[in-house]
């Protein structure tokens, strides 16, 4: 038995409207292990990403909360039931805390959480019935430090590593394994400002020990283990795939 197979498996990735995003990476992962996969996103990319890598697609805004749930009711729709929900959309602001607009805190936690526990809500009631299920949702550095000038982000992700353990807390008895990836610095669209902010990338490549930032295929390996037979006595966890930075 290959405990990694995911043949058959029906999947839902959220954030997918990067070309070179982390949700990308790791619905590909899951897709080269046998799951079958819809990619969902606001962006109209995500048609076009779905094309190029075998997907299917389901295009919705996550911060409308009725919007939300059409488009996880058509995603399920498409794939007939629900295995595997990854939660990698998120958005952020870069502010000093004290002039913190608050409509982009409200949207953050908005994005950031309230529609990661809806649909963590939503897929929960589909893989408790069953008895079988993974969530793995997209915790951050900022889930264990502080990074000066994201109050909203790194509050946010705080929030999504003590809502893993929560529903880990409350579903892991009933067949569903709820978990987090933590991912490091790792070259994306939303980390692109580190290419043109020296001072800034130079903090924080010191702190990766390992010598280079990661890419979102890194994300890859995590995915697949959460969602596979290899995780299912791993309940409430947070993993990081960050080059050693928690090591520091």
């Amino acid at each position: 038995m290959n405990m990694f197979d995911l043949t058959g498996k029906k999947a839902l990735v959220t954030g997918v409207g990067s070309p070179i995003g982390l949700g990308r990476a790791m619905a590909q992962g899951l897709k080269e292990f046998g799951a079958e996969v819809v990619i969902l996103s606001r962006a109209a990319g995500v048609f076009e990403i779905a094309k190029e890598d075998g997907h299917l697609a389901v295009q919705a805004d996550l911060t409308n909360r009725s919007e939300l749930k059409r488009g996880f009711n058509e995603a399920v729709e498409k794939l007939g039931t629900l295995d595997i929900l990854i939660n990698n959309h998120a958005t952020g602001k870069r502010q000093e805390a004290l002039t913190y607009p608050m409509e982009a805190w409200d949207l953050i936690f908005e994005t950031n959480v309230t529609s990661v526990f809806q649909l963590c809500q939503l897929a929960g009631a589909i893989m408790i019935a069953r008895g079988y299920g993974k969530i793995i949702n997209m915790a951050s550095m900022s889930t264990f430090v502080g990074i000066a000038e994201t109050s909203a982000y790194t509050a946010s992700k705080g929030a999504i590593g003590q809502l893993t353990k929560v529903l880990a807390s409350e579903w892991s008895s009933r067949g569903v394994n709820v978990n987090a990836i933590a991912p490091g610095l790792v070259e994306t669209q939303g980390t692109k400002i580190l290419k043109t902010d020296a001072a800034r990338r130079e903090f924080f490549f010191q702190r990766v020990p390992c010598g280079h930032f990661g890419k979102a295929e890194d994300m890859k390996g995590a995915a697949v283990y959460l969602a596979s037979h290899a995780s299912d006595y791993v309940h409430g966890a947070i993993i990081p795939v960050d080059g050693g930075w928690l090591a520091r």
